[in-house]
């Protein structure tokens, strides 16, 4: 199921726009740039983990290629070369939602998985206002590939003294796991806004979801956890510059 709804994204956010192409005003404009973002990412575990915002940063290149104005909407498909660090944070709360102790430390037992990926949005874009000069909101929509390139655990307790007998969860197997699947793919789609500065460029700032269709671990019924998605919102600001620009006096 995962894999249809993913396959009918790809062909909508890659090929729904060369089809406008035929009846919209022509447009054949290439910028590149690039951005700074802050990722908040959760992990969808099943049996369900308590967790927090793991909270970190992305950096990465963008391009962008805009094909054409259909009626008032400017049609676009942007791409990006991103290094991201995700993950999750365990809440380890008791019954009565306070932090458990551990026992040999005395200290609120924390723990935090950071993986870092090498992630490559394609999305489809529609914007809706000047193209030169001004102010431009938009939206995409399209998919997202992730590529594995370590994970790092940060803790404050050893495994074998975790203090299980006060936490609300008892599932740990996530603790001691290392990834397993090193591949990530999933959907991504947001909206914002571009202000755009004759022979400056232009200045986009936007929000992002995230949703992986693939998992982190194993999920037949021999493994562990039936699910263990990534999920995130992105706050980013990206810079662009114009490469190749179309040639049309009526374009502002």
């Amino acid at each position: 199921m995962k894999t249809n709804i993913f396959a009918s994204f790809i062909v909508l956010s890659l090929f729904g726009l060369p089809a406008f192409s035929q009846v919209g005003e022509y447009r054949s404009e290439f910028a590149v740039g690039g951005g700074l973002g802050y990722v908040m990412s959760q992990v969808g575990f099943m049996p369900e983990v308590p967790q927090g915002q793991h909270m970190n940063g992305l950096v990465g290149l963008a391009f962008r290629y805009t094909c054409e104005k259909y009626f008032s909407s400017v049609c676009a498909v942007t791409a990006e070369l991103n290094y991201a660090n995700v993950g999750w944070v365990q809440d380890i709360l008791t019954v009565d939602d306070q932090p458990v102790i551990n026992a040999a430390t005395g200290l609120p037992e924390q723990y935090k998985r950071t993986v870092s990926y090498l992630q490559v949005p394609v999305l489809a874009r529609m914007g809706w206002g000047r193209e030169r000069k001004g102010f431009q909101a938009f939206i995409q929509l399209g998919p997202q590939f992730g590529f594995y390139l370590g994970e790092s655990t940060k803790k404050n307790y050893d495994y074998d003294q975790r203090n299980l007998s006060m936490r609300t969860s008892k599932v740990v197997a996530q603790e001691t796991m290392p990834v397993e699947h090193k591949f990530d793919y999933g959907i991504a789609g947001g909206g914002g806004v571009e202000l755009s500065i004759p022979r400056m460029g232009h200045f986009l700032l936007e929000g992002r979801y995230y949703y992986g269709l693939g998992d982190l671990y194993g999920n037949s019924k021999r493994d562990y956890f039936g699910r263990s998605n990534l999920s995130n919102i992105v706050i980013k600001l990206t810079y662009l510059y114009d490469i190749k620009k179309t040639n049309n006096p009526k374009i502002k």
